[in-house]
């Protein structure tokens, strides 16, 4: 009885400091979300920051970007095709997901469709017994690479393309042929895209968005309105210097003109969470042609200025050729183009600094958390001492804590990060170095990257917020140098 007694009271006591009691130090909770926030399966695609796109089709053996629909499935006749190499490409980039157009807008299918003789089918290649989606989700299985699909609604072959229920049948079909029979998919491309002289087609966007989320739950459905990700506006690459994750979708209509600088900027008063992703290709075109060839370096870092560095997730296309290979240059190109971001954004020259700020929300919400290099960590300000809804963050670098002097070491980048987990606050920032402004922009969101106009070897950076949606929730200020920035060239 003795030892049952005394098993409860330590109990009762455990649970008493688990509570908290009068006079008894316990933790401040995290502050309330500004609302939308992102789903589990948004902040795991944000995260990815660079995935790869292969466009590959008839268009690949025709040399154009649109084919008409009625292409003979003979010209389809990779003697090559290696999708394993395709990862080769995607691991280059650095790009934990890659998304294959399994059939584009002349509507010849990719995967033998039970629902169409337009297909590998009915082409030479491997003996008309081929599935370049097999193969593709093969390869990426293999490799640990996600997988995603894009299935044009724009079909110029079909020719139930026009009649409203029975296309969006066979649309259907095949999207519960893909969705049901290659595996788990991260990522699905719907878009509203066609001529303006195409035969007048009313999708069903809403019946196959339900269907995607039926078939394949943790999946991120890409649109001009979400429902997860929304397109940026444009095929260049970059946003504006204001780019909020919300939206109203309500207000979009697949599809329709006019709403690029909308989709660019998103709405600070927008209902729902809809990030946007910078889809661009490394050619000039989304499929191979023989008389081109891949951005340059320079030009693949802006763009990565331009769309990871403020608040996108890049997608970059790399269209394999008519062999069926990535041709290697272009592997090459992106080998480069990730060794260059590791170089820049592997040593964080912010390590080892003391963090300051104007207040802090409690003991786990200290300016320090913006040094130690967890998402799920951050700095928040009380609420209460925001003086007209500006808050700051100041670092102090390694060598202004020396009692030797040492030099700072130089810095041409700075990087910012918002806890989006609880919503996007921040609308508009500035940076000061040793007191003079050096950068300054509007939103920051998952990530805002500034290339300064010239090396910085000052010691202290001090970063002011304006955030009237709610006090700014900082999880991340981190200093960089850029080698291949102007300025150091």
């Amino acid at each position: 009885m003795g030892v049952a007694l005394a098993s409860l009271l330590l109990r009762l006591a455990a649970a008493v400091v688990a509570a908290g009691s009068p006079g008894t130090a316990t933790c401040v909770p995290p502050p309330l979300p500004v609302l939308p926030i992102p789903s589990a399966a948004q902040l795991a695609w944000q995260r990815r920051e660079v995935i790869i796109f292969f466009h590959f089709g008839m268009n690949t053996f025709t040399d154009s970007e649109l084919g008409t629909g009625g292409e003979d499935p003979s010209l389809f006749a990779p003697a090559a095709l290696n999708a394993s190499q395709w990862m080769d490409a995607a691991a280059a980039a650095g790009a934990s997901l890659a998304i294959l157009v399994a059939k584009h807008h002349d509507g010849f299918c990719l995967w033998p469709s039970a629902y169409t003789a337009h297909s590998v089918r009915a082409s030479p290649w491997r003996g008309g017994a081929g599935d370049v989606v097999r193969e593709f989700a093969a390869a990426a299985c293999a490799r640990g690479v996600d997988t995603g699909l894009y299935l044009s609604p724009w079909d110029r072959h079909d020719e139930r393309y026009g009649r409203e229920v029975a296309y969006n049948e066979y649309y259907l079909a095949q999207l519960h042929e893909l969705l049901t029979g290659y595996g788990s998919m991260s990522e699905i491309w719907f878009d509203g895209h066609k001529e303006d002289n195409a035969i007048n087609m009313t999708y069903h966007f809403d019946e196959w968005f339900q269907t995607v989320r039926q078939l394949q739950s943790f999946i991120v459905i890409f649109s001009d309105a979400g429902l997860d990700v929304r397109w940026v506006g444009n095929e260049d690459g970059f946003v504006g210097n204001t780019c909020w994750s919300t939206i109203n979708s309500s207000m979009i209509t697949i599809g329709q003109t006019g709403l690029e600088g909308y989709l660019n900027k998103g709405d600070p008063m927008g209902t729902d969470w809809v990030p946007p992703e910078c889809d661009v290709t490394i050619r000039p075109g989304w499929f191979w042609h023989r008389n081109e060839t891949a951005k340059p370096l320079r030009q693949l870092l802006e763009i990565y200025y331009t769309s990871v560095g403020r608040n996108c997730v890049l997608l970059l296309n790399v269209p394999p050729n008519a062999t069926g290979l990535v041709e290697d240059a272009d592997i090459a190109r992106l080998r480069e183009f990730r060794t260059a971001i590791t170089g820049i954004f592997g040593t964080d020259l912010a390590e080892g600094s003391t963090a300051m700020a104007s207040s802090k929300r409690g003991g786990g919400f200290a300016a320090g958390n913006v040094l130690d290099g967890s998402h799920e960590t951050y700095w928040a300000p009380r609420a209460d001492v925001g003086r007209r809804n500006r808050y700051w963050i100041e670092l102090r670098l390694p060598a202004a804590n020396s009692t030797a002097g040492a030099p700072v070491r130089p810095f041409n980048v700075v990087r910012i990060q918002e806890h989006v987990a609880l919503g996007q606050r921040v609308e508009r920032h500035e940076v000061y170095v040793d007191g003079v402004a050096v950068a300054s922009g509007m939103t920051v969101g998952y990530k805002r990257l500034h290339r300064l106009a010239a090396l910085v070897t000052d010691r202290t950076v001090k970063i002011w917020f304006t955030a009237r949606r709610g006090p700014p929730l900082i999880s991340a200020v981190g200093l960089h140098l850029d080698p291949y920035a102007t300025n150091v060239m």
